[in-house]
């Protein structure tokens, strides 16, 4: 957890919604200059501030409305802290709570150092960031629907397909033959149709996506597939998930950003369990544990590596352990710009 410390004259604590926003502003010893609720908008928000833009901090809680207001601070000089929305729960909570409190506690929190920053992400890639999160989700909802056709046939106790997949469209010409109730034909062609169209716009978006990444940071996506079994999708994902590994510190900092470690809870020596399992980016810890399965893939050496950690730390756990692994060496690599080395990684 990294926390604000700077000391300014002004301290902004800001409540965002997607139409409105309420302001506290604070002095450097605590006194409330300013309580306004405004419209979101840069023209209001300037307004509101324009007295008060000596030496002036802004913080808010990290939701999906901050891209605009960050970008704003940017252009005009304003100093910007993006607040980690899990830990300023934890830390900010209270028996009342609404929208003038709630920003009171934020400039409070800013002031005294204590509010815990979440990572704003710049601009230049950002978007790129957000339309292939997009992809990942309307792949998902293509996955679901070739499972529904298959839970479909089980519901009616039909023979399994033979192919057992169709997630090509050579393999579902005799879908709907497969299903004998007209209603049941109606559902499956539903879902036959949107597999069509998801099949016609997802592989463009994955073009246009991979043409942005060799622009942005064509050194870093290069490195990423050297890995064995990274495709095409899941060096994307690393690379616009992580941006800029220089923002790691120490390795240990990448694997609990990835979700790759499990952080105990700990009290005069004694471990009561565990938490903080949801802090941390869950599209990176994805990445890895599918790199983690397609690293195994028709790959003699990485197959023998899972086999001893079996071994040594149960079925469960060794795929975990691999994609730390995994996850661990691309942290070097791209911190040192080079390849993947089989030899050093099945050293290690």
């Amino acid at each position: 957890m990294r926390f604000y410390t700077q000391q300014h004259k002004h301290y902004c604590g800001i409540d965002l919604h997607a139409r409105m926003m309420y302001l506290c502003i604070l002095d450097g010893a605590g006194a409330l200059l300013l309580p306004r609720n405004i419209e979101c908008n840069p023209k209001a928000f300037l307004a509101a501030v324009k007295a008060f833009r000596d030496d002036l901090v802004v913080a808010v809680e990290c939701m999906f409305t901050w891209y605009w207001l960050s970008d704003l601070c940017a252009r005009a000089g304003i100093g910007f802290v993006l607040g980690h929305a899990l830990y300023m729960r934890a830390i900010h909570g209270g028996k009342a709570k609404n929208d003038r409190i709630d920003a009171h506690k934020i400039a409070t929190l800013l002031r005294g150092g204590m509010i815990p920053q979440g990572y704003v992400y710049p601009p230049e890639m950002r978007a790129t960031r957000d339309l292939l999160r997009r992809r990942n989700h309307l792949m998902r909802k293509r996955s679901e629907l070739i499972a529904h056709i298959h839970n479909t046939a089980s519901q009616y106790n039909l023979p399994a397909f033979e192919t057992r997949r169709i997630q090509k469209p050579s393999e579902r010409t005799d879908v709907l033959a497969h299903f004998p109730d007209p209603q049941v034909r109606n559902s499956v062609a539903l879902d036959l149709a949107m597999i069509e169209q998801y099949d016609a716009l997802l592989p463009k978006l994955e073009r246009h996506i991979r043409a942005c990444a060799k622009q942005h940071d064509r050194k870093a996506f290069v490195l990423l597939r050297s890995i064995h079994g990274a495709d095409l999708i899941i060096p994307l994902v690393i690379l616009y998930e992580i941006q800029d590994v220089g923002r790691f510190p120490r390795v240990q900092e990448f694997l609990s950003y990835a979700r790759l470690v499990k952080p105990t809870r700990e009290s005069a020596g004694k471990i009561q369990g565990h938490a903080g399992g949801k802090i941390g980016n869950a599209h990176l810890k994805w990445a890895f544990w599918e790199l983690a399965t397609t690293f195994l893939r028709a790959n003699a050496p990485a197959q023998q590596l899972h086999e001893r950690l079996k071994k040594k730390h149960g079925k469960g756990k060794a795929l975990s352990v691999l994609a730390a692994k995994l996850a661990r060496a691309v942290y070097f690599m791209l911190s040192r710009g080079q390849v993947f080395d089989a030899h050093k990684f099945y050293q290690d």
